[in-house]
């Protein structure tokens, strides 16, 4: 199994994947938020790294961004 740079190097992929996922599908942090019941405030922290989420937060995101799972842990080579 692949071994990440530093602890928080899966959070900080997941959380450019969301970012990325949300700008091509046009939407705001606040139309995101709206679609999975969570706070703008929190999706922005979150997309910057500042902020962990839960698998139920992960859950109502996927749900929110109408995609798999698998889109938000995907890693792209440099």
């Amino acid at each position: 199994m692949k071994k990440y740079e530093n602890e928080n190097a899966l959070l900080l992929i997941v959380a450019a994947n969301l970012k990325k996922i949300r700008q091509a599908k046009k939407l705001s942090q606040e139309q995101l938020g709206f679609r999975c019941g969570i706070s703008k405030n929190y999706i922005s922290d979150f997309e910057r790294g500042k902020r962990n989420i839960t698998i139920k937060v992960f859950q109502k995101i996927v749900e929110g961004l109408e995609i798999q799972p698998e889109e938000l842990l995907k890693t792209h080579s440099k």
